[in-house]
């Protein structure tokens, strides 16, 4: 099973007790920049060792999985393109490479936002991941552990998609997603 959790602004304790309640092994880091001024605890040196210390791996990704890609095909018009990121070649390795670990051990890949539908975690990774029919779960900044489809009829919800005879399910939350990441692309402006 794939998690997905935000680091949010918790304290290394609290963040390592919502990952060792989830019996996570491993954090898959998809931040393209791995520090944080306002929460040091998670700059990638400081996280690394707390989750070494508690016998949990730290894994890098965010190079391949970031939602700010230094590669300039990513970008349209100044803005972050998930749909450009999600076809890319690293992009796809990366994501084959997290399916394949996650036959061996419980891995949660890791951002900022503390709202799974907030960040691209899970509207860039975790639907890419979805698609390729990986078991995904979402650990809640309160500890409880939100399934892959309750987030989905969330995601629904907040897009305002319906589900009626001219649109399924599929097409309305491939809309929904696309909402969800165009609201949430980063702008170099």
């Amino acid at each position: 099973m794939i998690c997905t959790i935000g680091h949010s602004n918790h304290s290394a304790r609290r963040f390592i007790d919502l990952l060792q309640g989830a019996g996570i092994d491993c954090v898959a880091d998809v931040r393209s920049t791995p520090f944080s001024r306002r929460n040091p605890q998670f700059s990638q040196k400081a996280l690394a060792a707390s989750l070494k210390d508690a016998g949990i791996e730290y894994w890098f990704l965010g190079d391949a999985l970031g939602a700010r890609p230094k590669d300039p095909h990513c970008w349209e018009s100044g803005k972050v393109s998930y749909a450009r990121i999600a076809a890319s070649p690293a992009f796809q390795e990366a994501i084959h490479a997290l399916i394949e670990e996650s036959h061996a051990k419980r891995i949660a890949l890791m951002c900022a936002e503390k709202e799974p539908l907030e960040c691209h975690r899970t509207i860039l990774v975790g639907r890419a991941l979805a698609r390729r029919d990986a078991e995904l779960a979402h650990i809640l900044a309160d500890g409880r552990i939100e399934t892959q489809a309750e987030l989905e009829q969330r995601l629904l919800h907040l897009a305002k998609e319906q589900i009626d005879l001219l649109s399924s399910r599929d097409v309305a939350l491939a809309r929904a997603y696309d909402k969800r990441g165009q609201l949430m692309a980063f702008t170099s402006d």
